[in-house]
């Protein structure tokens, strides 16, 4: 792991126990001494920490200083509605490419002068060329390689945020907005990828241990690893990019069409005009032949990513191979996500190939643990 990088917190994952593996180009702690299961469960009932400090930070500002502007530029990429996110409000998007495939997805949000992204780490050198390649003359666009991010999730995490930061406790969830803490501003989100209430906070390099440690430092608070992460965001139905969506999946097949807003659909405000939207806008209006869906597989074996999966137990024609599986800690059984054909319905059968021996699977709805969010 010696040509991989490291975020400011990889001392004090080694002081915590973690066991360190290579992530997006990075050393990353999969889990601690407590274990993956103990770790996703104390995020569900507490609150847990996690280092998301390998992810990029981008700042987009138009050159007019108009943050209408830069809506505008930025939607030329993506196929949302940028233009209507209100100041401090924070939205999820995707880009496209000229195929309707999914570059990578993304969060946007309207700091009052400037959008403010934050997109994944294995993607992030393409998304920063991405970006200059097509919006440089109205836009700059910065790279922001001085601060961390963490997670704070859990039913916990507000109490726990509050007594570093106070304002934070009056956050619904997506806003954003920037707060001091010992003379730094924090850039804090009320999101995540568990499903559970919580934040995503921007720090500063040179304090992020600090903030850690005092977050670590209040009750219910404990370090989580990616192992827990995973199985957190899995229970939560939301995907994983590479695994669940990348440049063969258009949003509709994603079943992520909540994502486009009315402006950007066929007769919208402002109807396509976005990498992909012939195919994309197509589908909106005639459907797509596969579709993401939920499953969960009989008994007490997941079925994970690549088992391929058949229309009869005996026999039957491959239609599809699980893109995420695990086993659930708080459903207590197994989970997964596939592309199936799009005539599948919810309560539908498919037999998954588990070495050599064919097991059902239901067709079931997302998100497979419900999500605790603060509105």
């Amino acid at each position: 792991m010696t040509d991989l990088k490291r975020t400011g917190l990889y001392d004090l994952h080694l002081r915590l126990g973690a066991k360190m593996v290579p992530f997006a180009g990075y050393e990353m702690p999969v889990q601690y001494p407590t274990g993956v299961l103990k770790e996703h469960l104390h995020t569900r009932s507490a609150a847990g920490l996690f280092d998301v400090g390998h992810m990029g930070q981008v700042i987009l500002r138009a050159r007019s200083a108009r943050i209408e502007d830069a809506a505008l530029a930025l939607e030329r990429l993506v196929p949302v509605d940028v233009l209507s996110l209100g100041v401090n409000r924070q939205r999820y998007a995707m880009f496209t490419n000229d195929a309707g495939g999914i570059l990578d997805d993304l969060m946007v949000a309207n700091r009052g002068d400037h959008l403010f992204l934050v997109v994944n780490a294995g993607c992030k050198v393409q998304d920063v060329a991405h970006l200059k390649a097509h919006l440089s003359g109205d836009c700059e666009v910065t790279e922001i390689t001085d601060r961390g991010l963490l997670a704070l999730q859990g039913p916990g995490a507000e109490a726990a945020l509050a007594a570093l930061v106070p304002g934070a406790a009056a956050m619904r969830f997506m806003d954003v907005g920037i707060f001091d803490w010992q003379g730094v501003d924090l850039w804090i989100s009320r999101s995540g990828y568990t499903g559970e209430d919580g934040y995503e906070i921007s720090v500063p390099d040179a304090k992020a241990v600090a903030l850690a440690e005092a977050l670590l430092a209040q009750p219910g608070v404990a370090p989580i690893g990616l192992g827990a992460r995973d199985s957190l965001r899995l229970e939560a139905g939301m995907c994983l990019y590479g695994h669940d969506i990348d440049t063969t999946t258009t949003p509709v097949e994603a079943n992520l069409t909540w994502a486009i807003q009315k402006a950007r659909r066929a007769g919208g405000a402002r109807d396509g005009g976005f990498p992909g939207a012939g195919r994309i806008l197509g589908e909106l209006a005639a459907g797509a032949s596969r579709r993401r869906v939920g499953l969960r597989p009989e008994g007490r074996a997941p079925m994970r990513e690549g088992v391929a999966l058949f229309d009869a137990a005996e026999g039957g024609a491959q239609i599809g191979v699980i893109c995420s599986g695990g086993f659930g800690p708080s459903i207590e059984g197994p989970m997964a996500m596939a592309y199936l054909p799009s005539s599948l319905k919810e309560g539908d059968t498919v037999w998954g190939d588990l070495r050599g021996r064919r097991v059902v699977a239901v067709v079931s709805p997302t998100p497979f643990h419900p999500t605790n969010y603060k509105r």
